[in-house]
This record gives structure tokens, C-alpha cells and sequence, in this order.
């Protein structure tokens, strides 16, 4: 087996993992933040598939790490601990954007008031993804 190849697949799996539970921690929230406004007689607001949404980016970055690693010439041991490290960065950055973007659309729903607020909040989340991506390139070469 290839070590390397082994490495591109972690980083790619483990972010989609991670981006598939975000998703379905702020979608739960979203889906529940919209029954609350129908059953209170409220328009409920389409943008709360922003919160459940911004989780997905991180299978992005999983991919194009995983692009890099695939054509890269590095000790495979390397390629394996990066792979195996980032896949895991991604995945919880997923899993807590996923968190803050459900309290977020709890608060929107309730409130009508401060998306951008909720929004930059899960866009830290999303921080510790691009950077763990570049850093990862970087690393690389």
C-alpha cells in the first residue's frame, strides 16, 4: 500500500466526515429554528441555510489538500502524519462551525436580529480550516 496515497485519502475523508456531522448539527437547528417561527406564526427565515451550510467548505479544503499531497514527492511518513493531522483540524473546525452556526440560527429565528454577528462567528471556525489548508501547502513545498 501507498503511505502517501493513504495520507491524500485521510485529509479528504476525515474533513468530509467532519463537514458531514457540522452540517447535520446546524441543519437539526436550522430545520427546528423554522418550526419555531411557523408555530409563532413568523416568516421564517430562508437564511439560516447559511449556518447549515458553512460546513461543507471543509470538504473543500480536504480536497485540494489531498490534490497537493497526491503529487507530491515528500517522505510518505510526512505525507501520512499531515494527512492524518489535517484531516482531524478540518473535521473539528467543521464540527464546531456546525455548533456556533446552530446557536446562531436558534438566535435568528428568535430574534430576527444580529446575522452578521452570528455569521462572523462561525466564519472563525472556518479560520482554523483555511489556515490548517495553507499551512498544509506550505508544508508541502
Amino acid at each position: 500500500m501507498n503511505l502517501g496515497m493513504l495520507a491524500a485519502a485521510l485529509a479528504m475523508g476525515i474533513a468530509a466526515i467532519g463537514s458531514a456531522i457540522g452540517i447535520g448539527i446546524a441543519g437539526q437547528a436550522s430545520i427546528g429554528s423554522w418550526k419555531k417561527c411557523y408555530m409563532n406564526n413568523k416568516s421564517a427565515p430562508f437564511i439560516l441555510t447559511v449556518f447549515a451550510g458553512a460546513p461543507l467548505t471543509q470538504t473543500i479544503y480536504g480536497f485540494l489538500l489531498m490534490q497537493q499531497m497526491k503529487s507530491s514527492a515528500i517522505d510518505p511518513s510526512f505525507l501520512f502524519g499531515l494527512g492524518l493531522v489535517s484531516g482531524l483540524a478540518f473535521a473539528l473546525s467543521a464540527v464546531f462551525q456546525g455548533k456556533t452556526g446552530a446557536a446562531g440560527a436558534d438566535a435568528l429565528a428568535e430574534t430576527g436580529k444580529g446575522f452578521a454577528q452570528y455569521l462572523t462567528v462561525v466564519g472563525l471556525c472556518e479560520t482554523v480550516a483555511l489556515f490548517t489548508l495553507v499551512f498544509g501547502i506550505v508544508a508541502l513545498g
